[in-house]
């Protein structure tokens, strides 16, 4: 993190009181990227991603054997064709994988948000009490 950041971070906490200290600490960490990764294969998008997972890799398999399609023959004409079915291939894993990676962003920009209403929330509790 950046010093700004971690400024920010300190000066937070020093605001919370000890509730919301404790609540946060039951929170936890934000999770690691491989948990959050494989969180991405779960809930209401799971089926969603799987797919995407799957045709990832069968955009690799297809750019493999292209590849080798291509290296394996002489004709000029041929080994275009191959090479576009690579690059194409590649693409479709690309675009994949950037998708995932959006969705990723947004499960940890909810998760944020969820902590902001839980503080909220029990920060309106607090004044009506």
């Amino acid at each position: 993190m950046t010093q700004k950041t971690e400024d920010l971070d300190r000066l937070i906490l020093e605001a919370l009181d000890e509730d919301d200290r404790a609540v946060l600490a039951e929170i936890g960490e934000e999770p690691g990227y491989f948990s959050q990764a494989l969180g991405l294969f779960g809930g209401k998008l799971g089926w969603v991603m799987w797919g995407m997972y799957f045709v990832n890799i069968l955009g690799a398999v297809v750019a493999a054997w292209a590849g080798w399609q291509m290296f394996q023959t002489s004709d000029p004409a041929a080994v275009m064709r191959w090479g576009v079915l690579v690059l194409a291939a590649l693409n479709v894993g690309i675009f994949m994988k950037g998708g995932m990676g959006v969705q990723l962003q947004h499960n940890r920009i909810l998760r944020e948000l969820k902590r902001v209403e839980l503080q909220l929330a029990r920060g309106q509790a607090k004044g009506s009490a």
